[in-house]
């Protein structure tokens, strides 16, 4: 911080990048040991009684996941290609689409009365209850607010900043994970054709690990699943995920997979309701609160044990193996490399390091491993809780070294199941939105528009957050998204943001990202997935689910305001601006004719042959998946690869904690819906701290009293404040707390090997009492 009285004094007047540090009114009662329920459908009614009226509301959901409507602003869980219901939406996908067909409304007037640190002042739940943006709007270098600006005048202004730059790569393109295929192929295309391969985009923040992960193994940074699998499944291994809360409807599948005879076992620091017992609210003893049980295990790993865990469940399977043969011996041998290297790894990992670094018992790790053996048919799925660690490539791989063991992959009711966070983000990263594109597909592009691509790699998140604080960035355009309040390290990333000489926002909604500008920034408001796109006939677009499925999606919903353009109308018109002239790409007709898009993907993109065609196949297509399909490994070797990797222990000091960050039940990514976890217990607020008991009394901390939370040392040193402590069943020197309130604690430069995820659920911290 500087020392500068009138430096201290001009940065005070800047709009906050953190949220609003008051406490609320917190009241906390038992963790639920279900989820969904008679208190889903309530919560759903409450939600769009209050955004959109009961019978609009009911009426757009109806249309959710169908094969003539929308597909769900929420998370990637697919749905039936064929066979499925009439009611495909899930509590919290009720309140994505409550949240983006809301009847509240922002507008210029809106910001005529309130300056950007004003509105700063007010928590990000707060921000996002104004309602949709309606028009394009404008900061200029000299102002405090936004004011509106036409379209027109928008695009001349983004135009000229680009076309200003000494180098293409003084600019970069973020893309959020609701991207349809068509808006995410245009945006990539035009980025390419500007000169640069600077594209970030949220995948960096989540799964990248699974990506890196699995191209090295397998082949394919992509998971091995479809949705049936599950009915025939004799085991599933949920890890570090919670899928009560940020995947509802994966509940029914995994339901449908217990009374199948399935047995569940969950890993993960927190004992979540949704994996404890479902009752189905459309069933009606699950709308009457009798559930069905799920998992049959549950293994509290400490945070980050998750290697040792799975070396432990394979030193487990290596040492039974030894008495009597269970391993697949036939696909070990047929379809991997590297097995005696792995089994050397084991045998020289001791067991005392094995369990002092997951923090679960022997007997419990026996009998996981006894249940992996017993099955035939095993499939396994994680998320966050795996992917964001330094050591998230090497955890995820130690998964598959378990599963490669037995064959899980490439047959019925198995498979690797990496469950996205977001609607499209595979799709994105499927169309071309990634920093480090291969040479095969660019090769492609220029031969089917005539073009020069780049070559050298573009920056991934946190590097585009590294390049604009060191000046190098002097645009940021985000295709959605909360930037600011997804990305680590708020404040730094916050001092990026301001560095550039513009900012600019593709949005529905407002955010804190908003407020935390360039010199010059707009805010360009696009239609929602809901949304009626043009007319006679109406265009639809298409996304991929998390198994690879691709389907279109049409909203029916009348635009909140006529001024808003689609994202790929947006693209076509900026583009047409920036390059017109420069190339032969037709990019306005692009733009209004998204059909000549999927015509151009099918040319590009393998597996998307006949594009046009195959999209209107109600439930779309599948795309190609080798492993999946043949077990044909697309490695270097044409070989599965089992990998090595060490027990790294995260040395704590005394008085230090672990800390992972954690989405509350009303809440999907940073967007927040309210201000209750009804599933841990927790009303009312969102600053508060999950930890053990047992360290509680060690601290003589008492249940709600007031902490700070505190990372790094010296001039590295973070610090979040007003936190009010609240018991749970977490393992010891583990905490929990809710993101992104926490996020200014993660360190910039602490990110996963290979993928530069950063690592949001490995932050060591330290528990200050207020004086």
């Amino acid at each position: 911080m500087t020392n500068d009285p009138a430096k201290k004094e001009e940065l005070s007047k800047l709009p906050e990048a953190s949220p609003p540090e008051e406490a609320g009114s917190l009241i906390v009662g038992k963790p639920a040991q279900k989820a969904g329920g008679p208190e889903a459908v309530l919560s759903t009614l409450k939600h769009l009684r209050r955004e959109t009226g009961l019978i609009r509301g009911t009426k757009t959901l109806l249309r959710t996941n169908q094969q003539e409507g929308f597909d769900c602003p929420g998370c990637a869980w697919p749905e039936a290609m064929v066979g499925r219901g009439k009611i495909e939406f899930c509590e919290n996908g009720a309140k994505a689409i409550a949240e983006e067909a809301t009847l509240q409304k922002v507008d210029g007037s809106f910001f005529s009365s309130r300056t950007l640190h004003e509105l700063s002042l007010q928590t990000d739940y707060w921000l996002g209850k104004r309602g949709r943006i309606t028009q394009p709007l404008f900061k200029a270098a000299d102002s405090k607010t936004y004011v509106p600006i036409s379209w027109t005048g928008a695009f001349q202004k983004i135009s000229q900043r680009l076309n200003s730059l000494s180098t293409p790569n003084q600019a970069v393109f973020y893309t959020s994970g609701r991207t349809s295929n068509e808006a995410a192929f245009l945006y990539q295309l035009f980025v390419r054709s500007f000169g640069t391969n600077n594209l970030p985009d949220c995948s960096n923040l989540c799964h990248e690990s699974s990506g890196v992960a699995l191209k090295e193994t397998i082949g394919i940074g992509k998971g091995t699943v479809r949705l049936e699998d599950f009915e025939s499944a004799q085991l599933i291994l949920v890890i570090g995920q919670n899928p009560g809360t940020n995947h509802p409807r994966m509940l029914i599948a995994l339901q449908k997979a217990v009374r199948n005879g399935a047995k569940i076992v969950s890993i993960n620091p927190l004992k979540e309701a949704g994996l404890c017992a479902f009752a189905h609210p459309q069933e009606p003893g699950g709308l009457l609160g009798f559930p069905t049980a799920l998992a049959k295990l549950h293994l509290p790993v400490c945070i980050n044990g998750d290697v040792a865990l799975f070396k432990g469940l394979i030193k487990e399977v290596l040492e039974i193996e030894r008495e009597n043969s269970v391993l697949d011996w036939d696909f070990i041998q047929n379809h991997t490399l590297g097995f005696e290297e792995l089994r050397n790894n084991i045998d020289r990992t001791d067991w005392q390091e094995i369990l002092e670094n997951c923090g679960i018992s022997r007997p419990l790790l026996k009998e996981t491993a006894s249940l992996f053996i017993e099955s035939e048919r095993t499939i396994a799925c994680w998320a966050m809780g795996l992917t964001q660690h330094e050591n998230a490539v090497a955890t995820i791989q130690e998964l598959v070294n378990l599963m490669l063991l037995k064959g899980q992959i490439g047959k019925e009711g198995a498979g690797l199941c990496p469950v996205r966070g977001h609607s499209n983000v595979q799709g994105d990263r499927t169309m071309g939105i990634w920093e480090r594109p291969p040479s095969d597909f660019l090769d492609r592009l220029e031969k089917e528009f005539c073009i020069r691509t780049p070559r050298e790699p573009g920056t991934n998140t946190v590097e585009s957050i590294e390049a604009m604080l060191e000046g190098k960035v002097r645009v940021f355009f985000a295709m959605g998204g909360n930037f600011l309040q997804a990305g680590p390290d708020t404040e730094r990333t916050a001092l990026g943001l301001r560095n550039c000489d513009l900012t600019v926002q593709v949005s529905t909604k407002l955010n804190r990202s908003h407020l935390i500008t360039g010199k010059e920034a707009l805010i360009l408001p696009c239609l929602g997935r809901t949304e009626r796109d043009g007319e006679n006939p109406p265009r639809f677009v298409s996304v991929e689910n998390s198994m690879g499925i691709v389907h279109s999606s049409q909203g029916k919903l009348p635009p909140t305001s006529p001024e808003l353009l689609s994202e790929v109308e947006i693209v076509g018109r900026l583009a047409q601006e920036t390059l017109g002239g420069k190339n032969s790409i037709p990019w306005e007709d692009l733009g209004q004719n998204y059909g000549k898009i999927r015509d151009h993907i099918s040319r590009v993109i393998p597996g998307f042959e006949d594009f046009s065609s195959r999209i209107l196949k109600p439930g779309g297509f599948e795309l190609p998946n080798p492993p999946r399909d043949s077990r044909t490994f697309p490695t270097h070797s044409g070989k599965a690869n089992f990998s090595v990797h060490p027990v790294k222990p995260i040395q704590l000091e005394r008085g230090e904690f672990l800390m992972m960050t954690i989405r509350s039940h009303d809440q999907f990514n940073t967007t927040i819906y309210g201000l209750d976890d009804r599933y841990r217990g927790i009303y009312g607020d969102r600053r508060v701290v999950f930890m053990n008991s047992e360290d509680m009394q060690e601290r003589g901390i008492k249940a709600k009293n007031m902490v700070n939370l505190v990372s790094g040392h010296e001039s590295s040193l973070r610090k979040v404040r007003n936190f009010r402590v609240v018991p749970y069943e977490i393992p010891r020197r583990c905490i929990a707390t809710y993101f992104p309130e926490t996020n200014p604690l993660i360190p910039l430069e602490k990110v996963a090997v290979k993928s530069y995820t950063p690592a949001s659920k490995s932050v060591i911290c330290r528990l200050e009492i207020p004086s």
